[in-house]
């Protein structure tokens, strides 16, 4: 059976114009910034945010030491082949989490990188899932490794996903 649908009947297109500011500023200006002050600058609007949030939608909404959340509604931009938010976006939030929740731990001219994330996915996540929320945290500081934990929420408080990571320090620490 051929279950194909003829290009004239999926309709009119959608579209998301993406805009974001040069990430070197930001950057820039975060080499003499703690990761807190940097952190904090974004989340005041005194930074702008990375063009990774403005491409798939999230924001960091608050920092405080060793933890970071943020915050993205999920639509059908977002959604993979079977109706649901691609895991991609899930994970995404999640390992920004956990970086910001460790970079809130560093001294300025320091910065990380992801060597490590495993996410448990534990409900589909779809439009209807609400305004996703996602909260890192540091299980134990180090000088070159940081361990970091974390979960995602949907509007109603369900965890959709927990994940675990380990971020590598880089830079003066």
């Amino acid at each position: 059976m051929n279950s194909e649908l003829p290009a004239a009947s999926w309709g009119e297109p959608r579209s998301r114009e993406i805009s974001w500011h040069d990430p070197s500023l930001g950057a820039t200006a975060g080499r003499s910034m703690s990761g807190m002050e940097y952190l904090t600058a974004m989340v005041e609007g005194r930074l702008p945010a990375p063009p990774i949030a403005q491409t798939l939608g999230f924001t960091l909404t608050s920092v405080a030491e060793g933890e970071a959340w943020f915050s993205c509604e999920p639509d059908e931009s977002h959604y993979n082949p079977i109706g649901m938010v691609h895991g991609g976006l899930v994970c995404t939030l999640l390992d920004s989490a956990l970086g910001c929740a460790s970079h809130t731990l560093l001294s300025a001219g320091a910065g990380y990188t992801s060597i490590e994330i495993k996410v448990n996915y534990l409900r589909a996540v779809t439009s209807a899932s609400g305004m996703l929320t996602a909260h890192g945290w540091v299980t134990k500081p180090g000088r070159r490794v940081i361990f970091v934990e974390g979960d995602a929420r949907d509007a109603a408080g369900r965890v959709v996903a927990t994940a675990s990571g380990t971020c590598l320090v880089v830079g003066s620490t």
